[in-house]
């Protein structure tokens, strides 16, 4: 052995100690950037959430997911321009749903991936920006299994109290990937005693105040639609989003 060696010994072996000690990062291969939010706790992943940041660059809204006091992150920030950020571990749980509920769940957080994009509430979702999601979102469900209807938008599980991704959202488009439910008409007819409120159930809204759950589904699913027009086809429509896996023709 060359005698320039012998005394890197010891400090080879100690860096080849730490790596095989060192705690290993389970997230997404796509992530281009690592930035560790401390706002987590121990979960298991069964499905996504969705929002907005509120904010209008992708730096402030960082800088409040990694804020200790702050209390919020997610697991995966979405840039404007498709760069993917992860704050926490997917083995975590982390601050994003608060009080929520889905299909009988009533800790969200427990069992879902976070992910914010960077939109301020009020603007288009760039094309990038979704080709981004669509990949992120991907790759989870080659992990997990994720079933299209358990991708979710905060307004759906955080009744009157959130409204993001908001009504800009392209949900059909996620649909046509498999993401989320969707329905075309024409709807077909309900069967007899079939109401909205049984509708918003099956789909897996807390329906203790059927008008907050029949608000979120106008949200996500009739967001263009006068008043009116989305009153005569809201029940046909929740009938038909329950009975179809996600998967519409692509615009």
């Amino acid at each position: 052995m060359p005698l320039l060696m012998k005394p890197l010994l010891p400090l080879l072996l100690l860096v080849a100690l730490l790596s095989a000690c060192a705690p290993t990062r389970q997230g997404s291969a796509l992530t281009d950037e690592w930035i560790p939010s401390p706002n987590h706790g121990p979960r298991r992943p069964t499905m996504v959430v969705l929002h907005y940041t509120t904010n209008n660059d992708t730096e402030t809204a960082l800088r409040t997911l990694t804020h200790p006091e702050r209390e919020v992150s997610a697991h995966y920030l979405v840039g404007r321009d498709g760069r993917i950020v992860q704050l926490v571990d997917e083995a975590r749980r982390a601050w994003h749903a608060g009080a929520s509920y889905w299909q009988g769940n009533q800790d969200v957080n427990s069992a879902s991936i976070g992910i914010e994009l960077d939109n301020n509430g009020h603007e288009p979702f760039p094309d990038r920006q979704i080709d981004a999601l669509l990949a992120l979102l991907d790759d989870l469900r080659a992990r997990y299994a994720i079933a299209p209807g358990q991708v979710v938008g905060h307004s759906d599980v955080a009744l009157g109290r959130k409204v993001d991704p908001g009504p800009l959202f392209p949900w059909r488009r996620l649909a046509a990937e498999g993401f989320g439910q969707w329905c075309d008409p024409p709807y077909p007819t309900p069967p007899p005693g079939f109401d909205l409120t049984t509708g918003l159930a099956l789909l897996g809204y807390d329906t203790t105040d059927p008008e907050a759950a029949r608000r979120a589904f106008h949200l996500r699913y009739l967001p263009q639609h006068d008043p009116l027009v989305a009153a005569a086809i809201e029940t046909e429509l929740a009938h038909c989003v329950a009975l179809t896996p996600g998967r519409p023709d692509r615009p």
